[in-house]
């Protein structure tokens, strides 16, 4: 992952108006509601700054939700090896959609279409919205929010992203999809649910692997819980990095928000030094 200045203006342009104003989050589906309207206008226009900062707000909460489904994840490794994949997968999946956000990019499933933040280059905000997205075949809103990111400078030459096609045996959608669709899978465990310290423990674990090749989920390793859960962490701690690399601490509301209360006694985001996926983040 190499952050290009158009990235870091990217996101100094979102997150400006945050830089001084508590760390309150704004209502539910506020975003998606105020870009519907902008959707539905004949000439959609200029867009207030605050609009565009929550562009940087949905994507820290999306974010939040990826580590609340990666604690969910490793809380089920045992338990339910299959809702553990599912879960690893959403986790990997709202780090994406988050990053997807930093970019300027929503979908709107209702609308059929993907709202576009656009920053002038002497400032001000503008929307543009896209039925068909250039260069990309891809359906659905997982396919769109990973595509967008694989193609961008920053994000393109970076193995832990990809394009999640289904086509494939290595791919995180289809591993989950396994899960979700293929019948007589019959891998139910007798329910044991990880405590904390073994959850802790977990973390840890995964934490300090390094692999030589990026470990994209395998179908016909089914339910390859630690492809999954190894993916997602390192995805989760590319976002904060990024963030961090640009915003520093100078930002109130990604301070607030960077360590989030209900993972503080479980994550210190930290990975394993050496050669493998280390190298990348």
């Amino acid at each position: 992952m190499n952050i290009d200045q158009l990235f870091r203006d990217r996101l100094g342009a979102t997150f400006g108006p945050l830089k001084t104003v508590p760390g309150k989050f704004p209502a539910s589906a506020s975003l998606a509601e105020a870009l519907r309207k902008e959707a539905d206008r004949k000439r959609p226009g200029a867009v207030s700054p605050q609009l565009a900062a929550n562009f940087g707000t949905a994507a820290v909460d999306i974010w939040h939700r990826s580590v609340h489904s990666f604690l969910i994840s490793t809380a089920l490794t045992d338990a339910s090896p299959m809702w553990a994949s599912v879960s690893g997968y959403y986790s990997s999946h709202y780090s994406v959609r988050g990053i997807a956000h930093l970019l300027g990019y929503f979908c709107l499933f209702t609308r059929r279409t993907v709202a576009r933040l656009v920053i002038g280059p002497r400032g001000g905000y503008s929307l543009s919205f896209l039925k068909k997205l250039p260069g990309i075949n891809a359906r659905g809103e997982h396919q769109r929010y990973w595509a967008l990111v694989k193609r961008d400078p920053v994000f393109q030459g970076d193995p832990l992203f990809t394009e999640n096609r289904q086509d494939t045996d290595e791919s995180d959608s289809a591993h989950r999809n396994y899960a979700s669709y293929i019948d007589h899978l019959c891998k139910y465990p007798v329910f044991h649910p990880l405590d904390q310290e073994a959850i802790q423990l977990r973390i840890d674990k995964i934490s300090k692997i390094v692999f030589d090749d990026t470990p994209i989920p395998r179908r016909s390793k089914f339910p390859d819980v630690e492809y999954v859960q190894v993916v997602a962490y390192h995805r989760l701690v590319s976002f904060r990095k990024a963030l961090d690399e640009v915003l520093g601490d100078s930002n109130r509301f990604w301070r607030v928000h960077r360590n989030p209360s209900f993972a503080a006694s479980y994550m210190n985001y930290q990975l394993a030094e050496g050669s493998g996926l280390s190298q990348y983040n």
